[in-house]
């Protein structure tokens, strides 16, 4: 049996409430069907406070500022004594459930008084603490006293409403203080790169070993990984979220609920409904990749706790901080797919090249169309432009089968020739994307430094020769004369370091990009049918041309642009070959 119950309460869940008539009280209930609100509030920073300075068993504890509020009580013969509670809540946010119990009970006119530990515990808002005080609280008949610092409305001999109003200033400075202590703490945690999520994503744990570190959760990090490679192969979210559901996985709610783990979202009814935003926010989520990222979002003040998303800029990363579930290139291409969101059909059909088809004249997204009634010949892609009627474009149409059979002869002859004539390939494409040798990288780097290596010269010079002037060594107009001279030269060297840097940086970038695609190609040297996978790692955008009619027949051709490297030449590639 707990302290308050032995005197007579009645154990209830926040904010329910919990009426306690006291025996010798019979009559005065008889009298009055009103009751007497007893308001506790302990806020996670007042147990850390009270933790920090030895005073864990003070009179903050809920427990006990219901002994001292009900003792209160009954000594002042207040009727029907309840209970309104709220533990862990902030005295900044008057949104708490114990709380608004109250405010109901009070603007239904079934409360007499309302008693508190101290005027902190109503709220340390010093403004909306005296509105509900002087305005809310009269305005409803209800008389308000905070023991422990002597304040009553009706009492002459109390603490008065000015003494009041400095207090609660107070209480609003020390919540303030508090929220500036924590800010700063969590500002060093997040700078020193450890993660100030409080809840882990779905597919990691908390290493038991440091509870700063993250480790692969396996059974869950495998639906992570299936949720991508669906992505990957062009399904959306809600039909990821569907076929998740009809084969039972568990949402990660019911996952996390299920081993233990803590979490604050609500259990659904079903533990194996996916919603749409939990699988977008697992696309969406870098930490995947490996790293931390701090500093997501703000709070404007203390009083607005609305959370705001923080620009991308502005997080702070930290790579390789824990085991990567997603490779960084896959998690790239994702945010690229969700880049090409396009609508579904009527009949939930999508085919394998939604999003990525586009008309090579006007550079408008190819609709795909189907019905219940087409067979799969039928389904074709056609100018968006030309589809509704705008004169825009000309008829831009291919069937599906068709785009099909043209793309997979296309990569399966680019993944043909890389893997044979890999160097020969790599020179190819050097060309084409303008690059420069290992060599002439080299080069552009020892002209940079060079070029730094004057610039540091010439500002030295310019000392040399301010001294020269002011000592009367040289002449005002010599030094204007060589000063303008070194200015200039000054000038040119930073556009051309400038444009050094953007070179070098431009070709190396390029180069990685052109290897980063041949590993990828080589991933798929028996690849012996088109898979969407696939499709999505090595094609960017197919465009398709007007069709060709002047040999009497009808030809269709197309353009692909790879990831990374854009078009390859396959015609000039061959020819090569075949020379």
């Amino acid at each position: 049996m707990t302290n308050t119950q032995s005197l007579g309460t009645i154990e209830a869940t926040n904010p329910v409430l919990a009426v306690a008539p006291l025996k010798e009280e019979t009559e005065m209930l008889r009298a009055t069907d009103k009751i007497s609100a007893l308001y506790c509030r302990l806020s996670v920073e007042d147990l850390k406070e009270d933790k920090k300075g030895g005073k864990e068993d003070d009179s903050n504890s809920i427990q006990n500022q219901k002994m001292i509020l009900l003792q209160y009580a009954k000594e002042h013969r207040f009727p029907n004594p309840t209970f309104f509670v709220d533990d862990g809540y902030s005295g900044t946010n008057y949104d708490r459930p114990g709380f608004q119990a109250m405010l109901a009970e009070i603007e239904a006119g079934r409360v007499a008084v309302c008693i508190t530990k101290d005027l902190s515990r109503l709220g340390r808002n010093s403004s909306l603490t005296g509105l509900y005080i002087n305005f809310t609280f009269p305005k409803y008949n209800v008389r308000y006293i905070a023991i422990n610092d002597h304040f009553d409305t009706i009492d002459p001999n109390s603490t008065d409403s000015d003494i009041a109003g400095i207090k609660n200033w107070f209480n609003e400075f020390f919540a303030k203080d508090t929220s500036r202590k924590i800010r700063a703490v969590n500002k060093a945690k997040g700078e020193r790169g450890v993660p100030l999520t409080v809840n882990v994503p779905f597919g990691y744990r908390k290493d038991p070993e440091d509870k700063t570190k993250w480790v692969v959760d396996e059974a869950a990090a495998l639906v992570v990984k299936r949720i991508f490679k669906l992505c990957m192969e062009g399904r959306g979210p809600m039909q990821i979220a569907k076929l998740l559901q009809e084969e039972k996985v568990l949402n990660p709610t019911a996952y996390k609920k299920r081993e233990g783990i803590k979490t604050p979202s609500p259990e659904t009814a079903d533990p194996y409904h996916w919603n749409t935003n939990t699988v977008v926010h697992i696309l969406e989520r870098r930490e995947y990749t490996g790293c931390t990222v701090n500093f997501k979002t703000y709070t404007n003040s203390i009083w607005d706790k609305k959370q705001r998303e923080t620009p991308v800029e502005k997080q702070a990363v930290f790579y390789n901080t824990h085991p990567a579930i997603i490779e960084q290139e896959v998690f790239d291409k994702v945010q690229e797919i969700r880049q090409q969101r396009h609508r579904r059909t009527k009949t939930g059909k999508s085919s394998l090249f939604s999003g990525m088809v586009y008309c090579a004249d006007c550079g408008a997204k190819m609709r795909y169309c189907t019905t219940n009634y087409f067979e799969k010949r039928q389904d074709h892609f056609v100018c968006a432009n030309y589809r509704s009627n705008t004169e825009s474009c000309s008829a831009h149409f291919i069937r599906a089968v068709v785009l099909e059979e043209l793309v997979w002869m296309h990569m399966r002859t680019v993944i043909s020739y890389v893997s044979r004539y890999e160097d020969h390939f790599r020179a190819v494409m050097e060309q084409k994307l303008q690059l420069s040798s290992e060599a002439a990288i080299r080069g552009h780097k020892k002209r940079l430094a060079q070029a730094e290596k004057r610039l540091g010269e010439l500002d030295r010079l310019f000392i040399r020769i301010y001294e020269d002037n002011v000592a009367e060594r040289i002449t005002d107009e010599r030094f204007s004369m060589m000063s303008k001279t070194y200015e200039d030269e000054q000038a040119q060297l930073k556009v051309e370091i400038q444009t050094l840097r953007q070179e070098i940086e431009g070709q190396e970038r390029q180069i990685e990009n052109l290897e980063q695609f041949i590993q990828r190609v080589r991933k798929y040297e028996d690849l012996d049918e088109l898979t969407p996978y696939a499709l999505r790692e090595l094609v960017k955008a197919i465009y398709i041309e007007a069709p060709d009619k002047s040999s009497g027949k009808r030809h269709q051709g197309i353009r692909i642009s790879y990831d990374l490297v854009g078009f390859i030449p396959v015609e000039e590639l061959l020819k090569q070959e075949t020379a």
